[in-house]
C-alpha cells in the first residue's frame, strides 16, 4: 500500500503531490475515536471481565476476553493505540475500500493504478437499553486533482452475516455531497446532488448550509428492516467546467452515515474540506439483535439460547428482515428496573424512595417494593401520599365540642354547612368542567386542591405576567414552584385542556420546564411548574440584573435550548410545537442551564392539528409564513429561534414596532455579503472568537430563511451549536 502511494506521488503534478498523501492517509490510518452519540448506562459485565477498552464502555453481550462475550460479540481491544481502541471481531465484519487512481498518458490512454484494502470495524459506543451500537465507517469519493489526475474510492461496509448486526434504517441515511453526483447503495433508493452551473457567467446556485435536499447535498433512506452489508458508490456526471470551484480540486462524496451527525456545509461542495476533516471515517449506527423467531410467547418454554436471561427483563422484537422470514429481538429491563438484561441478575430494582424528584411521596412513609413503591400516610392522617399530602383526620374532641354548641350557634352552623356544601358543589362542577375525571383516570400528574394554592396567590408573591396569565412564586411540599393563574378567556376547558396537560406532563427533559401539577377546582384551571431562580433569558439580556453572560454561557444556552426544542419536535410520542419561542420563555436555573417554558400554553398543537384558528404568540419573533397563512409548523419555531440567536450575540432586543430593525440589520449585512462584526455585543466580540460569532450568525440567518422548507430543523441547529461549543472549548 505504501508503494502505491509513493508511485502516485512521484508521477503526479505539484498539486497532486500535495493531495495524494491525504488520500493515502485514508488507506493506512484510522482516526481517533469519535464522540459518543449517547451516554450508555453504567456498564455491567460478567464477573471478572473487563468493562472498558480505553474510553469505550464494553457491556455484555460484548466482551474482550474469552468467556466474556456471547458468540459473534467478541471485541478486540487494541492497546497499541493511546488510548486503546475497540474493534468488532465477528467473522466477515469489515470495511472494504477500492481505490483507483487515473492518470492520462501522452497518447491519451488512461493509466489505472488500483488498490483494494480491508479495514476492521471500529466500535465507538454501545447502548444496551436500545440494542444499538455506533461504529466507524468509511465513505466513497471521486476527487479530480487537476486536468490530468484524479482518484476514486468505492467503499463497502459488511457487518458479516445478517445476524447479529444490521444497519439502523431509523438512524442511518445514504448521503451524497457534490455539485453533480448520484450516490448509490447496494439495495435501496439513491439520491442526486446537483448545482446548476452557467458557463457564460461562471456562477452556480448557492447551496444552503444545513440543508440536504439535493442542492449540493442529498440524502435517501436505507431499506426498511436494516441491512447487514451495503456498497456505496458514486456516479459523477461528466462536466466541462472543472467543478464548483473552477479548475483544480473537485471532490464528490457518498456515504452511509448517522443522520444526526453531519450538518451540511457549503464549503464541502467540490472541495477536499470534507476529506481532510473526516479522513478516519464517519459514524454509522448499527442494531444488534438475537434469535430468528422473535420473542417467545408466555405459554411457550423459553429457548435455551434466549438472550434475555435476567429476571425482570423484557424482550422487544425488531421489524422482520430477510423478506419477513426472520424476526430478531433485543432485550431491555422492565419498568421499575435498570441494568443489563443479558446477564443473570443484571436488571436491578430501582429504589424509588431514593429518587423523590421522580417518584414523589408527599409527607407519607415511603417503602420500596419490587418494580414499584408504596407511600402510606402516617397514623392519624389520610389520603394518597403519592398524589397529595396526607390530611389530618377530624379529631374526636372537636366532634364533642361541636355537639355541645348551643342553640345560638345551631343556625350559624347550618348556614355554614350550606355555604360549604355550595362551595364544594361549585368546586366539583369546576373540577368536572376542567377535565378532572380524565386527569384522575390518567394518574400521571398531581391535582392540587384550591386551598393549597390560595395562600400563594398574594401580591407579595407576584413575579410577573406572561401569555398564560399571572405568575406567582410559592412553596409547595417544601419545593419552590411557579403557579400560573390564567386570565379570562385564554384556557381551553373540558377534555381539551385535560389532554393538553397529559401531553405536557409526559414531556420530561432537562431543558424543558417540568409541569408538577394543576388545580381544577376553580373557574379557570391553574398550572404548577418548577421554579427557575435566574428568571428568563430576556431578563438577563435586557433587564437590570447586572449579569453579563460570557460567550461560553451564551453558546450553552443556545445549544441546550435547541436540544429542548428538538426533543419536542421529534423525540416525543407526538410532535409538539411551541409557537411562542422567545427569550422570555427561556428560563434559567442557578447554573444558567436553560429550560423552555410556556410550550403548553401555545395549545400543544400536534401534527394532525397544525391549522390554528387564530395567531398565537409574540409577533416580534413570529414566522412571517405563520403570520401570513396561520399554519404553525416546526419550521415556525426554527424562525423564532433564529431571532433569539441574534439577541444572544448582539444583546440587542428585537421589536415588532420598528419593523424588527435587529433582524433587518443582520439580514441586510448577510444579503450584501458584509461582516456583521459591528452588530455583535462588544463585551464578547473578541478577535479570537469572531469566527465563532460569525458561525452563530450564519446559523441564525439560515433559521430566518423566508422559505420555510430551506430552514434547518432544530436537531440540525442543535448539532451545529454543539460543534461551535467544542470549537470554542479548543480556543479557550
Amino acid at each position: 500500500m505504501r508503494s502505491k502511494c509513493a508511485m502516485a506521488i512521484s508521477s503526479s503534478t505539484s498539486r497532486t503531490q500535495d493531495l495524494v498523501p491525504l488520500l493515502c492517509l485514508l488507506l493506512m490510518a484510522a482516526a481517533a475515536p469519535q464522540h459518543s452519540c449517547a451516554s450508555p448506562p453504567l456498564p455491567v459485565t460478567l464477573p471478572g471481565c473487563p468493562d472498558k477498552c480505553g474510553n469505550i464502555s464494553i457491556p455484555y453481550p460484548f466482551g474482550t476476553k474469552e468467556g466474556c462475550f456471547k458468540p459473534d460479540f467478541e471485541v478486540l481491544c487494541n492497546d497499541s493505540f493511546h488510548p486503546p481502541r475497540a474493534f468488532i471481531q465477528m467473522a466477515g465484519a469489515k470495511i472494504t475500500v477500492d481505490d483507483t487512481y487515473y492518470k492520462t498518458n501522452e497518447d491519451g490512454m488512461p493509466d489505472n493504478d488500483i488498490g483494494s484494502s480491508e479495514w476492521p470495524i471500529e466500535l465507538v459506543d454501545v447502548s444496551v437499553s436500545e440494542g444499538k451500537a455506533r461504529v466507524l465507517g468509511a465513505f466513497s469519493y471521486d476527487c479530480k486533482m487537476n486536468d490530468t489526475y484524479h482518484a476514486v474510492r468505492r467503499q463497502e461496509i459488511d457487518l458479516g452475516y445478517w445476524m447479529p448486526f444490521s444497519m439502523s434504517d431509523a438512524d442511518d441515511v445514504l448521503m451524497g455531497i457534490g455539485s453533480n453526483v448520484v450516490a448509490k447503495q447496494t439495495s435501496g433508493p439513491q439520491c442526486q446532488s446537483y448545482l446548476l452551473y452557467q458557463l457564460s457567467t461562471r456562477k452556480t446556485d448557492d447551496p444552503v448550509n444545513g440543508s440536504c435536499s439535493g442542492q449540493g447535498c442529498c440524502s435517501a433512506n436505507l431499506r426498511s428492516g436494516g441491512m447487514a452489508a451495503t456498497e456505496v458508490t458514486i456516479q459523477k456526471n461528466t462536466k466541462d467546467d472543472g467543478g464548483f470551484y473552477g479548475d483544480g480540486v473537485s471532490c464528490s462524496y457518498a456515504m452511509i452515515v448517522d443522520k444526526s451527525w453531519y450538518n451540511f456545509s457549503s464549503p464541502d461542495v467540490d472541495s477536499d474540506a470534507f476529506l481532510r476533516r473526516n479522513a478516519a471515517g464517519v459514524p454509522v449506527v448499527v442494531n444488534f439483535s438475537f434469535g430468528v423467531d422473535g420473542c417467545p410467547n408466555a405459554s411457550e418454554p423459553t429457548p435455551d439460547d434466549f438472550a434475555c436471561v435476567s429476571n425482570y427483563s423484557t424482550c422487544i422484537e425488531r421489524p422482520p428482515v430477510l423478506d419477513n422470514v426472520s424476526i430478531p429481538y433485543f432485550c431491555s429491563c422492565s419498568a421499575g428496573y435498570e441494568g443489563n438484561p443479558y446477564i443473570h441478575g443484571g436488571c436491578q430494582d430501582i429504589d424509588e424512595c431514593a429518587r423523590p424528584h421522580m417518584y414523589p411521596c408527599y409527607g407519607g412513609k415511603c417503602k420500596n417494593t419490587p418494580g414499584d413503591y408504596e407511600c402510606s400516610c402516617p397514623a392519624g392522617t389520610k389520603g394518597n401520599a403519592k398524589q397529595a399530602p396526607c390530611t389530618d383526620l377530624f379529631p374526636l374532641p372537636a366532634k364533642i365540642s361541636v355537639g355541645g354548641i348551643g342553640g345560638l350557634f345551631l343556625i350559624a352552623l347550618m348556614v355554614f354547612v350550606v355555604l360549604i356544601r355550595n362551595e364544594k358543589r361549585k368546586m366539583a362542577e369546576f373540577f368536572k368542567k376542567n377535565g378532572g375525571p380524565t386527569l384522575e383516570k390518567a394518574k400521571i400528574i398531581k391535582i392540587y386542591r384550591k386551598e393549597e394554592l390560595t395562600p400563594i396567590l398574594t401580591r407579595s408573591n407576584f413575579i410577573g405576567r406572561g401569555a398564560f396569565g399571572e405568575v406567582y412564586k410559592g412553596l409547595l411540599d417544601n419545593q419552590l414552584v411557579a403557579v400560573k393563574k390564567p386570565i379570562d378567556g385564554n384556557v381551553a376547558q373540558n377534555d381539551q385542556f385535560a389532554n393538553e396537560v397529559i401531553i405536557q406532563s409526559q414531556v420530561i427533559h432537562k431543558n424543558i420546564v417540568k409541569l408538577i401539577g394543576c388545580c381544577l377546582e376553580v373557574d379557570k384551571p391553574m398550572l404548577v411548574y418548577e421554579y427557575l431562580s435566574k428568571g428568563s433569558l430576556d431578563d438577563i439580556l435586557h433587564g437590570s440584573s447586572g449579569v453579563l453572560l460570557t460567550l461560553e454561557q451564551r453558546l450553552n444556552i443556545a445549544a441546550e435550548s435547541a436540544e429542548g426544542l428538538a426533543y419536542m419536535h421529534s423525540k416525543t410520542g407526538k410532535i409538539i410545537l411551541h409557537g411562542d419561542v422567545k427569550p422570555a420563555n427561556i428560563l434559567l436555573n442557578d447554573c444558567f442551564t436553560p429550560k423552555i417554558s410556556d410550550f403548553g400554553i401555545s395549545r400543544l398543537i400536534v401534527i394532525d392539528k397544525e391549522q390554528t384558528d387564530h395567531i398565537i404568540g409574540d409577533r416580534t419573533y413570529m414566522d412571517p409564513v405563520y403570520l401570513r397563512d396561520g399554519i404553525l409548523t416546526d419550521k415556525s419555531d426554527v424562525y423564532s429561534f433564529g431571532v433569539v440567536l441574534l439577541e444572544l450575540i448582539s444583546r440587542k432586543k428585537a421589536t415588532y414596532s420598528d419593523n424588527n430593525s435587529l433582524v433587518r440589520s443582520f439580514l441586510d449585512a448577510h444579503k450584501n455579503q458584509k461582516e456583521a462584526t459591528e452588530l455583535f455585543d462588544k463585551e464578547i466580540a473578541k478577535p479570537d472568537v469572531l469566527k465563532i460569532l460569525a458561525s452563530v450568525y450564519e446559523i441564525a440567518v439560515s433559521c430566518l430563511n423566508l422559505d420555510a422548507d430551506e430552514r434547518p430543523n432544530m436537531a440540525q441547529v442543535e448539532a451545529s451549536l454543539l460543534k461551535l461549543k467544542a470549537d470554542l472549548g479548543m480556543i479557550n
